[in-house]
């Protein structure tokens, strides 16, 4: 077994006796939880292997590769969608939703502990953002031009982030906002929206996350939530734009070798080749939705009555490489 998931696992056995309130969630389970038609399109060069309903991004027309800094390798270029982040979406801090424990920590750290207050109209989530190298664990694919051999670990845990509940701190960061408060630029939020709905995303839209609202600012702060999951979405949404703002997420590109060979940072994220899933509380594992695409279509039981707003994603990314 993988020496990352046998410390996961006993890091999550001495978390047992720390509950100090209930904290809903479960850890994710790979087989039952784990939606696996997400993972398709597949596709070598531009064409399709194995066909899916959900929407795919551009690929290499050529079906071949060459990798340089891999020996000159010859390999086919392979297209697919892989689990590659967990993240909590949850009121209560230091509840770890994906893993099931809430974390007895007293001390308020940078960020604070305390549930910041709203106007009535907006809410405040806390977020956690895991490395989920899944396709590693199960060794789905042992290619060295396509497998990343990255451990479990815990990313972003924004009780830790000053700016997180803290609206001018992340404003002093992030001063771009304010250009993007305007009604043009609001209103272009539509259009992505009804992409989204149809395809994917526009990814040169980026201060937009489709029908779940604006990008900025970079807070837990949601103003005028519609409902509790849009919200969460919204969330994971914009903590993924946060880590790719920072440099913390690297994304391989469509195009052939050897720009295939490499993963490429960006401080605009790719919207187009991210998509997410439920797994928690109530994991939907047969179906993902892409980023910004409105939840009215599937949010319909998805909620427990009186468990409070915690959430839990699946983060799938495409995938090219370099199939050596």
């Amino acid at each position: 077994m993988n020496k990352g998931l046998v410390a996961l696992l006993l890091w999550c056995l001495a978390l047992l006796p720390l509950y100090a309130s209930p904290c809903k969630g479960h850890f994710v389970n790979p087989i039952k939880d784990v939606c696996w038609n997400c993972l398709f399109p597949l596709t070598i060069g531009a064409s399709k292997v194995v066909k899916s309903r959900y929407p795919d991004t551009k690929n290499p027309k050529s079906p071949l590769c060459s990798c340089p800094q891999k020996g000159q390798l010859f390999g086919i270029t392979l297209g697919f969608w892989e689990p590659f982040a967990l993240v909590d979406v949850t009121r209560k801090p230091y509840c770890m939703v994906n893993l099931g424990v809430q974390l007895n920590i007293k001390d308020q750290g940078l960020g604070g502990s305390q549930m910041p207050e709203t106007d009535g109209r907006g809410a405040f989530y806390y977020v956690h953002w895991y490395k989920y190298p899944l396709m590693y664990w199960l060794q789905i694919l042992t290619s060295i031009g396509c497998m990343e051999d990255q451990d479990f670990d815990i990313l972003f845990p924004s009780e830790l982030d000053p700016t997180w509940n803290d609206s001018e701190f992340a404003f002093v960061l992030n001063p771009e906002a304010t250009l993007f408060s305007s009604p043009p630029a609001r209103q272009a939020c539509a259009l992505d929206a009804t992409s989204a709905l149809a395809a994917t995303a526009i990814d040169s839209l980026f201060w937009c996350q489709g029908a779940q609202g604006s990008t900025y600012p970079l807070t837990g702060f949601v103003a005028n939530q519609s409902s509790p999951i849009s919200a969460a979405a919204l969330l994971a949404e914009r903590t993924d734009f946060k880590l790719h703002r920072i440099g913390a997420i690297a994304d391989s590109v469509g195009k052939n070798s050897p720009a295939i060979c490499k993963t490429y940072r960006s401080a605009i994220l790719p919207k187009s080749r991210y998509r997410y899933q439920l797994v928690n509380t109530l994991p939907d594992a047969k179906q993902c939705q892409p980023f910004g695409r409105s939840v009215i279509t599937w949010e319909t039981g998805h909620m427990k009555p009186g468990e409070g707003d915690n959430f839990g994603f699946l983060i799938w990314r495409k995938k090219n490489c370099c199939f050596l």
